[in-house]
């Protein structure tokens, strides 16, 4: 699936089954509420701290819980994270070409 397929995706979705979005501001306050979902896995599965009994371990649930609030943003304020994507490797690539295998600690 591409981004511009899972944003339509998305779309259709939230129009057949979500009656309709949630304003911008509480889709970005569910995306930080997302992130931290995927912090605590990462802490506990990658860092020191240890799952709670009963605690959700899917990693892989939680990137798409975030990629699924982040396409909802998209659609609603216009995005086209297929274009935004491109044009942020192309910014990244001239910006950094030499900067990380230049980089000692690397």
């Amino acid at each position: 699936m591409t981004l511009e397929e899972a944003q339509k995706t998305v779309d259709t979705w939230i129009k057949t089954y979500g009656v309709r979005y949630f304003s911008e501001l509480t889709n970005m306050a569910v995306l930080t509420e997302e992130v931290g979902e995927l912090a605590r896995i990462m802490a506990r599965t990658y860092g020191d701290q240890s799952f709670k009994t009963g605690e959700k371990t899917d990693l892989g649930d939680e990137m798409a819980d975030v990629l699924w609030v982040l396409l909802c943003l998209a659609n609603q304020t216009g995005v086209d994270l297929t274009e935004a994507f491109r044009k942020n490797l192309e910014k990244k690539t001239n910006r950094d070409k030499d900067r990380h295998k230049n980089n000692p600690k690397l």
